[in-house]
């Protein structure tokens, strides 16, 4: 096969692919204007990670209710039946039946106190009759307090875990926000990426079209004499590039496109992302000290791990507590009726005939309190380490919000200085082009400006782009995305 029948054999199946893919391009209806408030929006109803972090606020919720539970009355009943006969070989049989009915109910209160309410109700019957009343039925009612005055005393130990699992659901809650942080910043990030890979896309398709307007120009030129074999040559490459531009550039709109599908639906890969558009960059220049204090005061990480740092007070404050000896304080009274039916010997309780009462004290100290001491000091610890991470992350907040602040900055005049090279260049490109009619440039110089121009358009994009995305990250570190985007979080 010659070089030249090779050569054209290329630029006719370049150009059928090409014009292909402009048919259907065409040919598609176009999708709906796709915003970025409506790609959030979308986010906020179908985002996987969104969906999954919602799971860890119920874990969290529902432990804070198991908690809750302490300070809530058990319930006890029982009931045991007992018959006993001896054996007739010694003697005259004896036989014994006997039923103990137990109810009770036990609480433990805030001080620590732990509580049992408890009523009996016995029948006994012996054959032999062994008292006046066969059978008898014995009745009590009884109140038992065990008050602990050392270890395991005071509100604040026995609503510990209360209140560390409320803190819990603060931090998940705080974690929460920051994953719907998270998904805007990522979201908007995905969105801007679809601009530009579709504006490079645009700016590719119409550099494609002037090399193709070159390589015609050089095929008349050479047909009247003025242009030479090279020449066309050139332009053949510059169109061949131009189409390889092209294609590349539109692998990366439908990957751009696949991600924010994945950020803003489930498995809806099918449905084209409409057209997106830029915003404008509208907003006042920002200053560290006012972005710093609202990332201090809203940043999620930053403040759930000051939650995180009650947690570990309170463990200490239990942990010190349960390094003190067991010393109980106790007390029962009970009063009791017996009599020949149920229902008189319950009556008879009332009367005070029968009663008794209780009280002991217990002490309990296991040898040198080592391992309590240990668990102690391991909750100090703890404490102290999150207090340095939390001085770690307020450093690295910091210097975030440094070059957060820095990079809106830089890149807003990035895009002025991006935006007059692009005029600049578009200016050598005409100007060089009509050097070219006048015959006074070369293919070569015209599609090295051509190169130039599509590189400053490309550039111009990617710093808008860049200043948008260094917008959004700012918009994460002080929280203020929330309020944007008009999502009301329940507290």
């Amino acid at each position: 096969m010659s070089r030249p029948f090779a050569r054209a054999l290329f630029l006719v199946l370049s150009c059928t692919a090409l014009a292909c893919a402009r048919a259907e391009e065409t040919a598609a209806a176009p999708a709906p204007a796709l915003t970025i408030d409506a790609c959030i929006a979308r986010a906020m109803q179908k985002n996987f990670d969104l969906k999954i972090q919602s799971y860890s606020t119920d874990i969290a919720k529902e432990a804070l209710n198991v908690a809750n539970t302490v300070f809530e009355p058990t319930l006890t009943a029982a009931t045991t039946r007992t018959l006993t006969q001896t054996s007739a070989a010694l003697g005259p049989a004896l036989r014994s039946d006997f039923t103990d009915t137990r109810v009770g109910v036990q609480q433990v209160i805030p001080s620590g106190a732990t509580i049992n309410l408890t009523t009996t109700l016995d029948r006994s019957a012996y054959s032999p009759a062994v008292s006046t009343f066969n059978p008898s039925f014995n009745s009590d009612v009884a109140i038992n307090i065990s008050q602990p005055l050392l270890k395991g005393a005071g509100s604040t130990v026995t609503r510990a875990g209360i209140e560390r699992y409320r803190l819990g659901v603060t931090i998940a809650n705080l974690y929460y926000r920051g994953k719907i942080l998270q998904v805007i910043h990522d979201t908007e990030a995905a969105y801007y990426n679809v601009v530009f890979a579709r504006g490079q896309l645009g700016v590719k398709l119409h550099s494609l079209d002037l090399a193709e307007k070159l390589l015609e120009e050089n095929k008349t030129r050479k047909l009247t004499g003025v242009a030479t074999d090279l020449d066309v040559l050139s332009a053949e490459v510059g169109v061949a590039n131009a189409r390889n531009g092209v294609l590349l550039a539109r692998q990366s709109v439908h990957d751009t496109e696949d991600a924010i599908t994945a950020l803003i639906g489930q498995f809806e890969f099918d449905h084209e992302v409409g057209a997106v558009a830029l915003p404008n960059y509208e907003e006042a220049v920002p200053t560290f000290a006012r972005t710093y204090q609202l990332a201090r005061d809203n940043q999620p990480d930053y403040v759930a791990t000051q939650e995180n740092i009650k947690q570990l007070e309170i463990d200490a404050t239990t942990a010190k507590n349960g390094s003190l000896p067991t010393l109980n304080l106790g007390g029962t009274l009970g009063f009791n009726g017996t009599d020949h039916s149920y229902g008189s010997a319950i009556g008879n309780v009332p009367n005070g005939d029968g009663y008794n009462w209780q009280v002991d004290l217990s002490l309990s100290v296991p040898w040198g309190l080592h391992a309590d001491k240990a668990r102690y000091r391991s909750a100090m610890a703890s404490l102290h380490q999150q207090q340095a991470h939390l001085q770690q992350l307020e450093q690295n907040l910091m210097v975030s919000v440094r070059t957060a602040v820095r990079a809106v900055e830089t890149n807003r005049q990035s895009v002025d200085i991006f935006a007059k090279a692009t005029e600049l260049a578009g200016r050598q490109y005409e100007l060089e082009l009509a050097r070219f009619k006048a015959g006074l440039s070369t293919s070569r110089q015209v599609l090295q400006t051509q190169d130039d121009l599509e590189a400053a358009r490309v550039n111009e994009l990617q710093a808008r782009v860049n200043l948008r995305t260094a917008v959004a990250n700012l918009h994460q570190l002080d929280s203020t995305s929330l309020a944007r985007y008009h999502i009301a979080l329940a507290e």
